[in-house]
């Protein structure tokens, strides 16, 4: 397998606050809005210096959209900065009417998604945001896995057309990737190649499908890890090359079953090339209250989770 090492830990959201300064620099048409969250959504340093192009919106999420659609009429390119569940789930009517279907080029980006945003409990925790904007037409949904290609990520969505779901995270998490790894959109990333078992990652479980992979190494079991971090458009081509080579599927995501990754996987395998998949996701249930990596493993999302869904995938070939 391919080895990968933590550069150091780093929080994805401050991957977002740093690129969003510097697409800022690049381009004078990108302008910010907040809903009351600058500093936790590390937005601070693009208010202090382009304080003409950002707008403090306060806790007033709906309008934020609603803003954010109409200065696109002007050609201005807005980046929304709210927690995952503010941006989704309690404005899903000014996305889906005023954003998707007016199809305005909106970059939604949302911090503080999954069961890793820890002891703010099963209100904050949402859980079923990929879902609910997948469904959406016109909606890119993106998912990256560390600081780096968070970073990466929203820079490239300034010159995608069209509205943008963007979801990072509030922990500390190991940074892995190369800050010189280009990011494209719609395009899996393959990490490490296999031929017993191909393992379909996104967010914060890539890495730990990484270790999860070092863990079947060690048993003799060549698993193949691919980073999907655009959940759409879903990459199908890298994901049915890796399936009709292996066999079978495991899919890890911090996201709910239903709607996610793996639900994206498991329609394609349905349509295109039946095979024998296993889930690594939150099954129908809220958060809670916690440390984040007591959550990961209460729910199920940890390295010996994706470690046995693998052997599970493998006996049913």
């Amino acid at each position: 397998m391919t080895e990968y090492k933590n550069l150091g830990s780093k929080d994805t959201r401050s991957g977002f606050g740093e690129a969003l300064l510097e697409v800022g620099r690049q381009n004078p048409n990108v302008v910010a809005l907040c809903a009351d969250l600058t500093g936790s959504m590390k937005m601070d340093a693009f208010a202090h210096e382009f304080p003409a192009r950002f707008i403090q919106v306060g806790i007033a999420e709906a309008n934020m959209m609603g803003i954010a659609a109409g200065l696109t009429i002007g050609g201005k390119i807005p980046y929304t900065g709210t927690f995952a569940n503010f941006s989704t789930g309690r404005v899903y009517d000014q996305i889906r009417q005023s954003i998707a279907y007016a199809n305005k080029n909106v970059k939604i980006c949302a911090s503080h998604a999954g069961l890793t945003l820890g002891e703010d409990g099963a209100t904050h925790q949402i859980l079923e945001d990929l879902g609910l904007m997948k469904m959406l037409p016109n909606m890119t949904v993106i998912n990256p896995c560390d600081f780096n290609q968070t970073k990466a990520a929203t820079l490239a969505i300034a010159n995608h057309p069209g509205p943008v779901y963007l979801r990072f995270g509030r922990p500390k998490w190991p940074n892995f990737t190369s800050p010189e790894q280009p990011f494209i959109i719609g395009k899996a990333l393959m990490l490490s190649e296999g031929s017993d078992v191909s393992i379909f990652a996104t967010g914060h479980l890539v890495w730990t499908a990484l270790q999860a992979c070092k863990v079947l190494e060690e048993q003799g079991i060549h698993a193949e890890i691919i980073d999907v971090h655009t959940i759409k458009p879903l990459d199908e081509e890298a994901i049915l090359a890796s399936v009709i080579k292996t066999g079978c599927v495991v899919t890890a995501e911090e996201h709910m079953r239903n709607g996610g990754l793996g639900d994206s996987i498991a329609q394609l395998l349905a349509l295109k090339h039946p095979a024998p998949m296993e889930m690594v996701a939150v099954n129908d249930h809220f958060g809670e209250s916690g440390k984040p990596e007591d959550l990961l493993k209460k729910f199920g999302l940890d390295v010996p989770d994706i470690v046995a869904a693998a052997l599970k995938a493998m006996a049913r070939t």
